[in-house]
């Protein structure tokens, strides 16, 4: 049954009014999509007259994104690795809890135990596979869509409040799911359904300003980042005969460049520019483990290849997962798997 029906729409109404103190959560690391549909919601329960929303983040977002969330208090707004005490308060105090952008509590890292012990009513809003519905007294689960963000637009547009006019959707709410989809699609690269289009074509009618966004999300940047981008593409990419090209960036290489949380976003797409590239894989060494994005072409499952290999999953073209090996061992496991995936799985 389609998840975005009267019934639920209305449940998720219901406990929207009677809650006192809602909290909005989102996944770790925090990309476009998750601060985009995030925010969206923030200024959607304002509208009803929520005035103690808050959004909890386990750790802050990218630099770039900050003119989504401009004007939020910052008591609004806080981040568990900064203020841990007031977050954990917030979460177990809260009555409402509405879960954005991921599927599973471990996605959210260290607030996973404050999710876990809570009492209050969740609602889960989310586009990835395999969402532990149990969980939630009212889950919003589609695939086949763009984004959280998008899926966000779609809830709101069937509210009684909104009633199918998009004008109607506080102009920073849009401006947020706007910049959302437009991440997490690649600026319409990938993941785009004919509800995407109708939506941004919607939105623009509304009023926002593509134009700024575009600007925001891929014109201020750092000089740092740019040179990063290229020391990536000339020195560390490799193309196997199989069609894999993939990137393995090390700590020493993140400091020589300054590199930022955010920076490296949507580097794994550039390879797939390359005829002969199927699929493009890229491996970030972090604290404890090296992080694994995987991007692939139409007729490859980026998907299948980080559940059997990469400790991971997603969606079919674009995927994610994580290694707990020494940085130096990694290229060689990469090259060795995506083989075994590319000729035995994708023949």
């Amino acid at each position: 049954m389609e998840d975005i029906n009267p019934r639920n729409i209305n449940s998720f109404m219901k406990l929207v009014a009677e809650a006192v103190n809602p909290v909005i959560v989102t996944h770790a690391k925090p990309d476009g999509d998750a601060i985009g549909s995030s925010v969206a919601m923030y200024h959607f329960l304002r509208m009803t007259g929520k005035d103690n929303v808050r959004i909890i983040l386990n750790d802050r977002y990218p630099d770039y994104l900050d003119f989504i969330t401009e004007g939020i208090p910052e008591e609004h707004l806080m981040t568990n690795d900064r203020h841990p005490l007031l977050s954990k308060n917030a979460i177990l105090g809260s009555d409402l809890i509405i879960c954005l952008d991921f599927h599973a509590f471990h996605r959210t890292k260290n607030l996973e135990p404050y999710l876990v012990e809570s009492r209050a009513v969740k609602i889960l809003i989310d586009h990835h596979l395999n969402p532990e519905r149990e969980l939630y007294e009212v889950s919003f689960s589609k695939t086949d869509i763009s984004s959280t963000s998008e899926l966000v637009y779609q809830i709101f547009m069937r509210t009684d409040v909104i009633s199918g006019d998009a004008g109607k959707i506080p102009a920073k709410a849009s401006l947020a799911i706007m910049a959302g989809m437009t991440t997490d699609t690649n600026n319409f690269g990938n993941s785009v359904y004919p509800s995407t289009l109708t939506m941004a074509s919607e939105l623009l009618r509304a009023g926002v300003d593509r134009d700024m966004i575009l600007q925001k999300i891929n014109q201020e940047h750092s000089e740092s980042r740019l040179r990063l981008k290229g020391f990536m593409l000339k020195d560390l990419m490799k193309i196997t005969k199989d069609g894999v090209a993939y990137m393995v960036l090390d700590k020493k290489a993140q400091y020589g460049y300054k590199m930022q949380e955010g920076d490296t976003e949507g580097f794994v797409n550039e390879p797939l520019s390359i005829g002969k590239v199927r699929m493009s894989i890229f491996a970030r060494e972090e604290s404890g483990e090296v992080r694994i994005s995987i991007r692939s072409k139409r007729g490859t499952s980026a998907n299948r290849c980080a559940k059997l290999f990469f400790n991971g999953g997603g969606h079919e073209n674009a995927a994610g997962g994580k290694l707990h090996l020494p940085i130096d061992q990694v290229e060689e496991y990469i090259q060795k798997h995506t083989h075994i995936y590319m000729t035995e799985y994708e023949k």
